[in-house]
């Protein structure tokens, strides 16, 4: 599973150039599930959300995490974290998991991460979207479940 996670200040995603949902300062996840993810990396990448000691503390140091701060989370579907970018230049998605199967362990992941009291926001599964957002710092994480991969 790979997840790219920003700070944000605040976040909209619009569905049709309606709003459809938002957040204040916290995280918005971009999640992708991968062909052979399995629970285990839903577990992994959702604790590596809420406890990524992202936030500045009193001395302004990354001291805090999500779940220590009270920020809101959004968690948005993005197959694109899967490309295979080494031939050519047009992308392939081999790596990603069939949409079948990947949009119930997305639901699970925004569960998992729901599960620990950070109130989350989400996208539709498959849905064209269009996200605004105001980038906090700006700091960007990069993670993956099977950390080879990066």
């Amino acid at each position: 599973m790979r997840a790219v996670l920003q700070r944000v200040i605040s976040s909209k995603l619009l569905i049709k150039d309606k709003v459809f949902s938002k957040i204040g300062r916290g995280i918005l996840a971009f999640v992708c599930i991968c062909r052979g993810d399995t629970e285990k990396d839903l577990e992994y990448v959702a604790k590596k959300l809420v406890n990524m000691r992202i936030f500045s503390d009193k001395e302004g140091k990354f001291n805090l995490s999500l779940k220590d701060t009270g920020g809101q989370c959004m968690i948005i579907s993005q197959f694109t974290l899967a490309a295979d970018t080494k031939k050519g230049n047009r992308p392939s998605y081999f790596y990603a998991e069939e949409p079948d199967k990947a949009v119930g362990m997305y639901e699970r992941f925004i569960t998992l991460v729901e599960n620990t009291s950070v109130e989350v926001k989400k996208g539709v599964f498959g849905a064209s979207m269009k996200i605004e957002l105001i980038n906090d710092g700006p700091v960007t994480i990069c993670i993956d479940s099977k950390e080879k991969r990066i």
